[in-house]
């Protein structure tokens, strides 16, 4: 809990920092725009008032400039500027200073024109910004404007962004920790989830999903949950498939063991020798069932080993349905390989006569008497050789259809059929292990059709 809720405190301080360095660097950012174009505002009105005046003053003389600065600041059509007027000999002829500002030092001006210059006040932060034009005559006009204004309105904008500033860290803050709130509940649900399948060994729990959102979170939740259902599917079927190999393996040594108790307790010979052969017979359908469940490992890691050659399939079908032509008779079930193209493929002689062998044998067992099998090979478009087996049987049951190739799997839980479940993993493995396929369709009593797709020598 203490590391869930460190994580969660430094998100949230990451966020506030974040957020706060964002709004200092707008807010100064805006500061620097607001007082560049404040101060750009006062100089191109001191440029515009200089250059008028020094036309005035070409056009009609000192007085007539005199006048129209004495009327202009009397009736305040104009901003408050300081107005003077050298001569020659640096005397002033005539100057005009709003009230208020005597405590400029105007002996800090200088007389040339080489731009706006700087006249500090003696007991304020204030400064008159002059700028100077010498005139045809050899005066010098100048025209000023002090920036008290201005300092006036940064300064306001300063308090007012200081309170902002605040009240966004505080939002800052606030929202990182309900964001951060937010973003962490999945994964510590997930968490949560975790340790209490730690704690009870339990895989029936599952994260609270709040839908497709597209979110990553919200992903990892769906891909988590998943993976449990996918667990909690491999664990069930692990304990199908131990109750099946226990069943499977109970009932021959359980014979295995009362045969030879029989062969210990009686004295004759004869039975001695009859028990120690159904000892060896039971032997076999273990070993059988052990190597069978080998194969199917080693196939499916592909560490099968091969002898491949080349492999006539329709050769090889007739060997496996003459193989079980006598228990196709008994049952009166009939076999049939329907004309057609040779097809060549390359591959293990022994592994392939086993898949085959295995889908027939299948497909006799569950076709009642009186009905057919059916076997026929080509060519797909693709050039792959197709092998189908289809009988008339009594099918196989919807729920039942996808898991008939997991080891141990029967769909007749009854178990009325002799057999350990392990034969069609056994095709699917060997199919597998040549580079093809194998797929099966069916509907419940009309029959099955198994597809074995390999690729053509």
């Amino acid at each position: 809990m203490l590391a869930r809720g460190t994580l969660g405190l430094r998100l949230s301080l990451w966020y506030a920092a974040v957020f706060v360095v964002s709004t200092a660097a707008l807010v100064g950012i805006t500061y620097w725009l607001l007082a560049t174009s404040l101060a750009r505002r006062d100089h191109d009105i001191i440029a515009a008032t200089l250059r008028e005046y020094a036309l005035r003053y070409d056009a009609a003389g000192l007085p007539a400039l005199q006048r129209a600065v004495e009327v202009e600041q009397r009736t305040g059509r104009r901003e408050r500027l300081f107005v003077r007027v050298l001569g020659p000999g640096a005397d002033a002829l005539f100057v005009s200073m709003p009230p208020g500002w005597s405590d400029f030092d105007l002996d800090q001006l200088s007389d040339d024109d080489r731009g706006v210059v700087e006249a500090p006040a003696r007991s304020t932060s204030a400064v008159l910004e002059v700028a100077s034009a010498r005139l045809p005559d050899g005066t010098i006009l100048q025209v000023g404007k002090s920036n008290e204004i201005r300092l006036a309105l940064l300064a306001q904008f300063r308090t007012v962004v200081g309170w902002v500033s605040v009240l966004a860290m505080v939002v800052g803050v606030v929202g990182g920790l309900v964001i951060t709130r937010s973003t962490l509940r999945p994964i510590n649900e997930l968490i949560d989830v975790v340790r209490g399948i730690i704690r009870t060994g339990r895989t029936d729990a599952r994260v609270p999903s709040r839908g497709p959102s597209g979110d990553t979170v919200d992903e990892l939740v769906t891909l988590f949950n998943t993976m449990l259902d996918r667990i909690t599917g491999l664990i069930g079927a692990m304990g199908e498939s131990l109750d099946n190999v226990a069943h499977d393996l109970r009932t021959p040594m359980a014979r295995l063991r009362g045969t030879a108790e029989r062969a210990l307790q009686s004295g004759d010979p004869a039975a001695q020798r009859e028990a120690l052969s159904d000892c060896l017979e039971e032997s076999e359908r273990i070993l059988s069932m052990l190597d069978t469940l080998m194969d199917i490992s080693e196939a499916e890691t592909g560490v099968l080993r091969l002898t491949r050659e080349r492999i006539d399939l329709r050769a090889l079908l007739e060997e496996v349905v003459e193989l079980y032509e006598d228990v196709a008779e008994m049952k009166q079930v009939t076999v049939t390989i329907e004309p057609g193209d040779a097809i060549a493929v390359e591959g293990g002689r022994d592994r392939l006569r086993q898949a085959f062998a295995n889908l027939l044998d299948n497909a006799i067992k569950y076709t009642p008497g009186h009905g057919s099998v059916r076997i026929a090979g080509g060519r797909d478009p693709s050039g792959q050789a197709v092998i189908t087996i289809a009988d008339t049987g009594v099918g196989i049951a919807p729920e039942h259809l996808p898991r008939i190739w997991e080891r141990l799997y029967r769909a007749d839980p009854s178990r009325s059929e002799r057999g350990l479940g392990l034969g069609l993993s056994l095709v699917k493995a060997y199919v597998a292990a040549h580079g093809g396929t194998v797929e099966a369709v069916s509907e419940p009593g009309r029959g099955s059709v198994f597809t074995v797709r390999l690729p053509a020598a």
